[in-house]
């Protein structure tokens, strides 16, 4: 079958058209007009996931995040990111790109996170055309701030979470609204002030902008960017799902490569439990919550 009957079932499902302005979308590399046999999903293209496509012989990569972001200068092959492109190019492997459009269709990321984190009775956080948006807000079982950042913690399987507060009373906060971006989304924060959160969960949060969030009186959960990588599981599911539906023969393969750059230093403390590397006196060894 052709690399282009997947991206036109795909597109049905997530339409290209419905991506942020300015964003980089649909075919990066390569061309949809050739026959495939494997199919890959990925979140990220890394040395690591191209080495992956390479070693079980995947002709087209459906993917989240682009490969190319910005402007390539030149594609000299002793620049360790362009032997990225060299690599995808010889061999002869298509990359598609679907970023923000799967952020923002219904049955998409961010409805999926609401999913797994018990969000209920969701609505976009910004309006980006007719009847949709980015991010979700909606209403979860009331709890503490500290019961909620535990359960997300939990739920993404995260060895720490950087939670936005300034007093230990702020743990014990009720709260009951919630709204949520995948990614790196700290400047939808006013949306999810305006829509009545109490909480903002989002990726890649800047030190100022936490303290804005503060000042407006927004708690904040920054899990990170990589929880995204949901994002492979679920798109590898619906591909099999449409392989049964149409009889396609083609081989699915959910990226196994780990595309995450960051980890924590756990230390050894007096009582032989992890201790986090912050010494904050709410520190709570291999449950810790890393604070701001």
């Amino acid at each position: 079958m052709k690399a282009s009957e997947v991206i036109k079932r795909y597109e049905a499902y997530c339409p290209q058209e419905f991506s942020m302005e300015g964003d980089s979308r649909g075919l990066q590399i390569g061309t949809l007009d050739k026959e495939i046999q494997k199919v890959m999903v990925a979140l990220d293209i890394r040395e690591e996931t191209v080495a992956e496509a390479i070693e079980k012989g995947v002709d087209l990569i459906i993917v989240k995040h682009a490969p190319i972001f910005r402007p390539i200068k030149d594609l000299v092959a002793s620049r360790p990111q362009n032997q990225i492109y060299i690599n995808l190019i010889k061999l002869d492997i298509a990359v598609y790109v679907s970023h923000t459009n799967i952020d923002i269709v219904e049955n998409g990321l961010n409805d999926w996170f609401c999913q797994l984190l018990g969000i209920e009775d969701t609505t976009y956080l910004q309006e980006t055309g007719p009847e949709r948006g980015i991010g979700r807000i909606g209403a979860i079982r009331p709890q503490t701030f500290k019961e909620f950042a535990d359960h997300v913690k939990e739920v993404f399987n995260l060895d720490s979470l950087r939670m936005v507060y300034y007093q230990e009373s702020d743990l014990q906060k009720t709260i009951s609204r919630v709204a949520i971006c995948g990614g790196s989304g700290q400047s939808f924060y006013p949306d999810a002030l305006a829509k009545g959160a109490d909480v903002y969960i989002t990726g890649d949060i800047y030190y100022h902008t936490a303290q804005d969030m503060l000042s407006d009186g927004l708690l904040a959960l920054d899990p990170g960017h990589y929880i995204e990588v949901l994002f492979v599981e679920k798109i590898a599911a619906f591909l099999n799902e449409w392989k049964e539906e149409n009889a396609w023969s083609l081989e699915v393969i959910a990226s196994q490569a780990s595309t995450n750059p960051f980890h924590h230093i756990w230390l050894e403390g007096k009582d032989n439990e992890k201790s986090c590397h912050c010494r904050s006196r709410n520190c709570r060894g291999n449950s810790c919550l890393l604070p701001l």
